[in-house]
Protein backbone atom coordinates (compact mmCIF):
# COMPACT_ATOMS: atom_id res chain seq x y z
CA UNK A 1 0.00 0.00 0.00
CA UNK A 2 0.71 3.47 -0.82
CA UNK A 3 1.38 6.11 2.18
CA UNK A 4 -2.18 8.03 1.91
CA UNK A 5 -0.50 11.23 3.28
CA UNK A 6 1.57 11.15 0.01
CA UNK A 7 -1.07 10.51 -2.64
CA UNK A 8 -2.53 14.34 -4.37
CA UNK A 9 -3.21 12.31 -7.65
CA UNK A 10 -4.67 9.32 -9.23
CA UNK A 11 -3.99 7.35 -12.53
CA UNK A 12 -6.47 6.51 -15.16
CA UNK A 13 -4.86 3.04 -15.98
CA UNK A 14 -7.39 1.92 -18.65
CA UNK A 15 -5.90 4.53 -21.26
CA UNK A 16 -2.78 2.21 -22.16
CA UNK A 17 -0.90 2.18 -25.27
CA UNK A 18 -2.60 2.66 -28.40
CA UNK A 19 0.53 3.82 -30.69
CA UNK A 20 -0.62 5.70 -33.49
CA UNK A 21 -4.20 5.33 -33.10
CA UNK A 22 -4.08 7.95 -29.95
CA UNK A 23 -4.34 10.88 -32.82
CA UNK A 24 -7.58 9.27 -34.57
CA UNK A 25 -9.20 8.53 -31.51
CA UNK A 26 -8.49 12.39 -30.65
CA UNK A 27 -10.28 13.14 -33.54
CA UNK A 28 -13.46 11.03 -33.49
CA UNK A 29 -13.92 12.47 -29.76
CA UNK A 30 -12.86 15.85 -30.41
CA UNK A 31 -15.71 15.42 -33.24
CA UNK A 32 -18.09 14.44 -31.21
CA UNK A 33 -17.53 16.68 -28.35
CA UNK A 34 -17.78 19.78 -30.92
CA UNK A 35 -21.09 18.19 -32.34
CA UNK A 36 -23.02 17.94 -29.01
CA UNK A 37 -21.52 21.48 -28.33
CA UNK A 38 -22.88 23.23 -31.71
CA UNK A 39 -25.97 20.85 -31.32
CA UNK A 40 -27.15 21.90 -28.16
CA UNK A 41 -25.82 25.60 -28.63
CA UNK A 42 -27.88 26.06 -31.92
CA UNK A 43 -31.23 25.04 -30.18
CA UNK A 44 -30.97 26.72 -27.51
CA UNK A 45 -29.99 29.95 -29.83
CA UNK A 46 -33.02 29.48 -31.79
CA UNK A 47 -35.56 28.85 -29.12
CA UNK A 48 -33.69 32.26 -27.48
CA UNK A 49 -34.63 34.17 -30.94
CA UNK A 50 -38.02 32.66 -31.54
CA UNK A 51 -41.02 34.37 -29.93
CA UNK A 52 -43.04 31.72 -30.38
CA UNK A 53 -41.01 29.16 -28.66
CA UNK A 54 -41.02 31.09 -25.54
CA UNK A 55 -43.27 28.47 -23.71
CA UNK A 56 -42.30 26.52 -20.45
CA UNK A 57 -42.27 23.20 -22.64
CA UNK A 58 -39.26 25.12 -24.71
CA UNK A 59 -37.51 26.98 -21.64
CA UNK A 60 -37.32 22.88 -20.25
CA UNK A 61 -35.81 21.68 -23.48
CA UNK A 62 -33.24 25.23 -23.42
CA UNK A 63 -32.20 23.53 -19.89
CA UNK A 64 -31.63 20.05 -21.10
CA UNK A 65 -29.50 21.29 -23.69
CA UNK A 66 -27.53 23.46 -20.85
CA UNK A 67 -26.83 20.35 -18.73
CA UNK A 68 -26.02 18.16 -21.91
CA UNK A 69 -23.18 20.43 -22.73
CA UNK A 70 -22.34 20.67 -18.43
CA UNK A 71 -22.02 16.54 -18.68
CA UNK A 72 -19.60 16.71 -22.38
CA UNK A 73 -17.72 18.98 -20.93
CA UNK A 74 -17.02 17.47 -17.90
CA UNK A 75 -16.13 14.34 -19.92
CA UNK A 76 -14.80 14.68 -22.91
CA UNK A 77 -11.67 17.49 -22.68
CA UNK A 78 -10.29 15.15 -19.93
CA UNK A 79 -10.53 12.44 -22.18
CA UNK A 80 -8.58 14.48 -24.97
CA UNK A 81 -6.35 15.70 -22.21
CA UNK A 82 -5.51 11.99 -21.59
CA UNK A 83 -4.66 10.70 -25.05
CA UNK A 84 -1.39 12.78 -25.30
CA UNK A 85 -0.33 12.22 -21.31
CA UNK A 86 2.17 9.63 -20.80
CA UNK A 87 1.07 9.21 -17.18
CA UNK A 88 -2.60 9.48 -17.09
CA UNK A 89 -2.56 11.55 -13.76
CA UNK A 90 -5.31 13.71 -12.79
CA UNK A 91 -5.26 15.77 -9.14
CA UNK A 92 -7.28 14.55 -6.12
CA UNK A 93 -9.51 18.00 -7.00
CA UNK A 94 -9.50 17.53 -10.51
CA UNK A 95 -11.20 14.60 -10.10
CA UNK A 96 -13.10 14.98 -7.50
CA UNK A 97 -14.71 18.18 -9.15
CA UNK A 98 -14.75 16.23 -12.44
CA UNK A 99 -16.79 13.51 -11.11
CA UNK A 100 -19.23 15.76 -9.47
CA UNK A 101 -19.84 17.72 -12.40
CA UNK A 102 -20.91 14.53 -14.11
CA UNK A 103 -22.74 12.72 -11.24
CA UNK A 104 -24.89 16.12 -11.37
CA UNK A 105 -26.02 15.79 -14.60
CA UNK A 106 -27.53 12.30 -13.86
CA UNK A 107 -30.40 13.43 -11.61
CA UNK A 108 -30.74 16.66 -13.49
CA UNK A 109 -31.13 15.05 -16.71
CA UNK A 110 -34.14 12.83 -14.62
CA UNK A 111 -35.98 15.67 -12.76
CA UNK A 112 -35.87 17.90 -15.93
CA UNK A 113 -37.99 15.25 -17.55
CA UNK A 114 -40.05 14.95 -14.69
CA UNK A 115 -40.86 18.74 -14.30
CA UNK A 116 -41.09 18.70 -18.16
CA UNK A 117 -44.68 20.98 -17.91
CA UNK A 118 -43.30 23.01 -14.91
CA UNK A 119 -41.36 25.93 -16.14
CA UNK A 120 -40.78 27.28 -12.29
CA UNK A 121 -39.14 23.96 -11.56
CA UNK A 122 -36.01 24.58 -13.28
CA UNK A 123 -34.30 26.70 -10.45
CA UNK A 124 -35.51 23.52 -8.42
CA UNK A 125 -33.68 20.72 -10.84
CA UNK A 126 -30.53 21.86 -10.42
CA UNK A 127 -30.59 22.92 -6.01
CA UNK A 128 -31.89 19.09 -5.86
CA UNK A 129 -29.63 17.37 -8.14
CA UNK A 130 -26.45 19.52 -6.70
CA UNK A 131 -27.53 18.50 -3.17
CA UNK A 132 -28.50 14.82 -4.13
CA UNK A 133 -24.48 14.62 -5.10
CA UNK A 134 -23.07 16.48 -2.16
CA UNK A 135 -25.36 14.66 0.25
CA UNK A 136 -24.26 11.65 -1.16
CA UNK A 137 -20.72 11.73 -2.09
CA UNK A 138 -19.28 14.64 0.28
CA UNK A 139 -17.57 12.29 1.87
CA UNK A 140 -15.37 10.93 -0.38
CA UNK A 141 -13.50 14.24 -0.32
CA UNK A 142 -12.15 13.95 2.89
CA UNK A 143 -11.36 10.16 3.03
CA UNK A 144 -7.42 8.89 2.84
CA UNK A 145 -6.46 6.66 0.11
CA UNK A 146 -3.90 3.73 0.00
CA UNK A 147 -3.94 3.49 -4.05
CA UNK A 148 -3.63 5.62 -6.81
CA UNK A 149 -4.60 3.21 -9.98
CA UNK A 150 -8.41 3.80 -11.26
CA UNK A 151 -9.25 1.64 -13.75
CA UNK A 152 -10.98 3.79 -16.00
CA UNK A 153 -10.62 6.70 -18.33
CA UNK A 154 -12.69 9.06 -16.03
CA UNK A 155 -12.87 9.42 -12.24
CA UNK A 156 -15.65 7.23 -10.81
CA UNK A 157 -16.72 6.98 -7.76
CA UNK A 158 -16.55 3.10 -6.98
CA UNK A 159 -13.00 2.65 -8.45
CA UNK A 160 -12.08 5.48 -5.91
CA UNK A 161 -14.02 4.06 -2.93
CA UNK A 162 -11.92 1.01 -3.43
CA UNK A 163 -8.45 3.33 -3.29
CA UNK A 164 -9.62 4.34 0.26
CA UNK A 165 -7.52 2.89 3.21
CA UNK A 166 -10.45 1.47 4.98
CA UNK A 167 -14.51 0.41 3.69
CA UNK A 168 -17.18 2.21 5.60
CA UNK A 169 -20.91 1.36 5.13
CA UNK A 170 -21.16 4.71 4.11
CA UNK A 171 -19.95 3.82 1.08
CA UNK A 172 -23.10 1.83 0.38
CA UNK A 173 -25.40 3.71 1.72
CA UNK A 174 -24.39 6.98 -0.04
CA UNK A 175 -24.71 4.44 -3.21
CA UNK A 176 -28.13 3.82 -2.35
CA UNK A 177 -29.14 7.09 -1.24
CA UNK A 178 -28.00 8.55 -5.10
CA UNK A 179 -29.74 5.93 -6.92
CA UNK A 180 -33.33 6.45 -4.54
CA UNK A 181 -32.99 10.88 -4.50
CA UNK A 182 -31.30 11.08 -8.57
CA UNK A 183 -33.29 8.21 -10.37
CA UNK A 184 -35.36 6.32 -8.81
CA UNK A 185 -38.12 8.87 -7.32
CA UNK A 186 -37.76 10.86 -10.48
CA UNK A 187 -37.94 7.86 -12.88
CA UNK A 188 -41.41 7.14 -10.98
CA UNK A 189 -42.48 11.01 -11.57
CA UNK A 190 -42.35 10.10 -15.09
CA UNK A 191 -43.95 7.14 -15.22
CA UNK A 192 -47.18 8.54 -13.83
CA UNK A 193 -47.06 11.17 -15.58
CA UNK A 194 -47.02 9.20 -18.98
CA UNK A 195 -49.78 7.05 -17.51
CA UNK A 196 -51.72 9.70 -16.71
CA UNK A 197 -51.53 10.68 -20.24
CA UNK A 198 -52.44 7.84 -22.03
CA UNK A 199 -55.13 7.07 -19.91
CA UNK A 200 -56.41 10.74 -21.25
CA UNK A 201 -55.72 9.76 -24.59
CA UNK A 202 -57.69 6.74 -24.57
CA UNK A 203 -60.68 8.77 -24.35
CA UNK A 204 -59.76 11.38 -26.97
CA UNK A 205 -60.49 11.49 -30.54
CA UNK A 206 -57.82 9.90 -33.03
CA UNK A 207 -56.36 13.20 -33.78
CA UNK A 208 -55.32 14.18 -30.64
CA UNK A 209 -54.26 10.65 -29.80
CA UNK A 210 -51.65 10.96 -32.74
CA UNK A 211 -50.89 14.36 -31.53
CA UNK A 212 -49.82 12.93 -27.97
CA UNK A 213 -47.71 10.24 -29.54
CA UNK A 214 -45.86 11.94 -31.99
CA UNK A 215 -45.28 14.57 -28.50
CA UNK A 216 -44.56 11.61 -26.16
CA UNK A 217 -42.63 9.26 -28.14
CA UNK A 218 -39.15 11.23 -28.64
CA UNK A 219 -39.36 11.71 -24.71
CA UNK A 220 -40.07 7.71 -24.29
CA UNK A 221 -36.81 7.11 -26.11
CA UNK A 222 -35.05 9.22 -24.56
CA UNK A 223 -36.31 8.42 -21.15
CA UNK A 224 -35.78 4.94 -21.83
CA UNK A 225 -32.18 5.22 -23.02
CA UNK A 226 -31.17 7.58 -20.06
CA UNK A 227 -32.73 4.53 -17.68
CA UNK A 228 -30.67 1.96 -19.64
CA UNK A 229 -27.52 4.64 -19.71
CA UNK A 230 -28.41 5.09 -15.93
CA UNK A 231 -28.55 0.94 -15.51
CA UNK A 232 -24.78 0.62 -16.73
CA UNK A 233 -23.66 3.13 -14.20
CA UNK A 234 -25.52 2.15 -11.58
CA UNK A 235 -24.34 -1.90 -11.67
CA UNK A 236 -20.73 -2.90 -10.85
CA UNK A 237 -19.78 -3.66 -14.46
CA UNK A 238 -16.75 -5.13 -13.42
CA UNK A 239 -18.19 -7.80 -11.92
CA UNK A 240 -20.31 -9.16 -14.69
CA UNK A 241 -18.12 -8.37 -17.33
CA UNK A 242 -14.35 -9.63 -17.46
CA UNK A 243 -13.34 -7.24 -20.39
CA UNK A 244 -11.78 -3.75 -19.60
CA UNK A 245 -13.05 -2.17 -23.18
CA UNK A 246 -16.42 -3.54 -23.11
CA UNK A 247 -16.77 -2.72 -19.13
CA UNK A 248 -15.52 1.20 -19.79
CA UNK A 249 -17.43 1.41 -22.70
CA UNK A 250 -20.76 0.79 -20.46
CA UNK A 251 -19.70 3.21 -18.17
CA UNK A 252 -19.35 6.05 -20.31
CA UNK A 253 -21.96 4.65 -22.75
CA UNK A 254 -24.80 7.55 -21.52
CA UNK A 255 -22.42 10.19 -21.22
CA UNK A 256 -21.62 9.18 -25.66
CA UNK A 257 -25.40 8.73 -26.42
CA UNK A 258 -28.08 11.22 -24.03
CA UNK A 259 -26.32 13.96 -25.22
CA UNK A 260 -27.07 14.47 -29.01
CA UNK A 261 -30.87 13.08 -28.01
CA UNK A 262 -31.76 16.89 -26.75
Amino acid sequence: MENSSEIVSFVLAAYGNVGELKYLYFVIILFWYLSICVANTVLIVVIRVDIQLHEPMYILLCNLCVNQINVSTSLYPLLLSQMFSDSHEVTLPWCFLHMSSMYISGPAEFCSLAAMRVFFMILFVWIYSFLSVILSFSFIFSLKFCGTIIENVYCNHRLILRLSCFVSVHNFLSDILFLIVSFFIPFTLISVSYVKILAVCRKTSTENKQKAMTTCVPQIVSVSNLFVGSIFQSIDSSVIVAHLQIHIILSIYIFICQPMES
